[in-house]
């Protein structure tokens, strides 16, 4: 009688195997647009969180303000001190390549703190009518009707001018970053809302809702453990192009004076102070800024798109 080896059962694969596994990754490594997208949102990104670390300058220091440096055209060295800078300088000697990494901070943080407000209060709103219906479903789903009649940018500018009203004068300055995230993500819930009231809709008729229930689970156990889990994916969706467009809203509102306070510029800030240079030749104080905040919006949006197309199963 002879022994018969016994196979070896195969090691278990590491998250990191499955994930280079999945049909997600693979869609990734299938699309060019995907990959430079990341890669752009990854260098801008990261560049604007390691901004003291790499930019040459602090320009919102004004110890280290020079105003002899004052329009410095790219590349070409100061008529007084001698100084290159790769972007040029504004008008009081900033440099431009440091001001977009520590503007580009702001905005970045107002967009993203705006979508996940927006995000948290549209998901709860979502939930609730979805699930119990009746007149909360109601009251949420007319006032999200109501709320689609304007455009969002309108509303944001009509939500930071009553809350800015209403903020005391010595604090306004302080305050100003907060209330323009309240503005954008109380302009942007509405989406969320909708699209997670749907997929509630669908899902709370399932066996595994009914068997929650069955065994007595709350109602708010069932929404967070059990239904929430199945609509995150169109949710991340929207979160990646509702960042785009937040990040799109602050710099409307920092143009028109009604964002970031000058103490804290964002992308769109610069972008209004270049404005007023552009037809008197310096024109760089507004292209970088500009070429910038379009970079980092166009990027974000076609991964967006991308991401929207590799969640959607009908396209597998």
């Amino acid at each position: 009688m002879t022994d018969t080896p016994i196979p070896s059962r195969p090691a278990p694969r590491s998250r990191w195997q499955r994930f280079r596994d999945s049909d997600f990754f693979y869609s990734f490594r299938r699309s060019p647009v995907a990959m430079v997208s990341f890669a752009v949102v990854s260098l801008l990104v990261l560049s604007a969180v390691f901004a003291p670390l790499i930019a040459p300058t602090n320009p919102f220091n004004p110890a280290s303000l020079n105003l002899m440096e004052g329009f410095t055209p790219p590349m070409e060295p100061n008529a007084f001190t001698g100084n290159s800078f790769m972007m040029g300088t504004d008008d009081q000697g900033r440099d431009v390549f440091s001001t977009i990494l520590f503007g580009m901070r702001v905005s970045l943080f107002v967009g993203a703190a705006a979508v996940l407000f927006a995000m948290i209060l549209g998901i709860t709103l979502g939930l609730i009518s979805g699930y119990f219906g009746g007149w909360a479903e109601t009251i949420v789903m007319r006032v999200a009707d109501v709320q689609l009649t304007f455009p969002s940018i309108l509303v944001a500018m009509l939500i930071f001018g009553v809350a800015k009203g209403v903020t005391p004068v010595e604090y306004r300055d302080q305050m100003a970053i907060w209330v323009l995230i309240l503005a954008i993500g109380l302009s942007d819930w509405v989406q969320f809302a909708r699209v997670v009231r749907g997929a509630t809709l669908v899902e709370k008729s399932k066996d595994y809702v009914a068997a929650a229930r069955l065994i007595g689970r709350s109602p708010l156990t069932i929404m967070i453990r059990h239904i929430l889990p199945n609509v995150l994916s169109p949710v991340l969706v929207i979160a990646t192009i509702s960042l785009a467009l937040a990040i799109i809203a602050e710099a409307t509102l920092s143009f028109l004076g009604v964002g970031a306070p000058p103490t804290q510029p964002s992308l769109g800030t610069l972008i209004r102070i270049g404005q007023g240079f552009l037809f008197s030749g310096e024109w760089w104080i507004l292209f970088f800024p500009a070429c910038t905040l379009l970079a980092l919006a166009l990027a974000v949006n076609l991964l967006g798109d991308w991401l929207r197309d590799a969640l959607n199963p009908k396209l597998r």
